[in-house]
């Protein structure tokens, strides 16, 4: 898998509507997202989380600014960019089997079948389903049907993966079970993993970073560098007294925003290879 481009997002403005009835949604929001990076994004509801997302994967354009993947302008969707959708129920198809859909989109790629199915199954292998190919998405469980949806994303082979509230229609157990093996192949395949999601603790149980957005319209209050390690346990992690510290950095910044100078945006030098422009990793 090659090791992809980073995402920049420069100045960006997004309204719906015209003239008296424009809403915007989005004001003179950057960031930066580097490849390799887990970033997590989160604000308030309504916040434009999901809008943002669509931005970053060419599915919508923003209003003004700019958004590139590396030197390209992102205008339209991109093979580098793969996007796993909030509800697994409404993007996998119950009338194919579950090697199928994770096939299906590598069809309109020209990918031959004879490999559509090998990748399909390595895919389904590496999410820990290497035995359900031949089952319908409406045999398993919503934590399963999830990580099919995921499967479906890594088929594409691309460095960059797109999150949005990924593991929101599943119990508890199965969320957990979801990060870890999310992380789990980011480590394994060098990915870069962009995922919106509502729930802090799980941004700052996986993300190198986490982006906090908020104000009306929106825009970056908030950029933290997650200081937990690279492996991380949803025991001992959680019991750590710096991910109470970060948890309690974020949601303060959700529930009373206000964007903090040395913060506002998440663009990181080009001097420096990882992490923000300045980071405040606990409150």
């Amino acid at each position: 898998m090659k090791r992809g481009s980073s995402l920049i997002v420069e100045d960006v403005r997004k309204s719906f509507g015209h003239g008296a009835d424009e809403h915007r949604v989005i004001d003179g929001l950057s960031l930066r997202v580097d490849p390799g990076e887990f970033v997590c994004i989160v604000g308030p509801s309504g916040a434009g989380k999901t809008t943002l997302l669509r931005c970053l994967s060419g599915l919508t354009r923003p209003t003004s600014g700019t958004i590139r993947y590396g030197d390209q302008p992102l205008t339209r969707p991109l093979a580098d960019i793969a996007v796993v959708f909030q509800d697994y129920r409404g993007s996998l198809m119950p009338w194919l089997r579950v090697r199928d859909n994770v096939a299906f989109p590598l069809e309109g790629m020209g990918v031959k079948r004879a490999e559509r199915r090998k990748r399909a199954d390595e895919c389904l292998a590496a999410v820990g389903l290497p035995d359900v190919g031949d089952k319908y998405p409406w045999q398993l469980s919503g934590g399963m049907q999830q990580r099919v949806a995921i499967a479906r994303g890594l088929a594409y082979e691309a460095p960059v993966l797109l999150m949005d509230e990924p593991f929101g229609s599943v119990d508890a157990q199965s969320r957990f079970d979801l990060e870890d093996l999310t992380l789990s192949l980011r480590r394994k395949l060098g990915i870069t993993v962009i995922v919106v999601t509502h729930d802090i603790d799980e941004a700052v149980y996986l993300g190198d970073r986490v982006i906090v957005l908020g104000g009306r319209p929106t825009t970056v209050i908030d950029n933290l560098t997650i200081d937990l390690g690279t492996e991380r346990d949803q025991i001992d992690t959680r019991a750590d007294p710096r991910f109470a510290d970060l948890r309690t950095r974020v949601l303060t910044q959700i529930r009373n925003p206000h964007p903090s100078p040395p913060h506002r945006t998440a663009k990181k030098p080009a001097s420096t290879p990882r992490g923000p422009e300045s980071v405040v990793s606990r409150p």
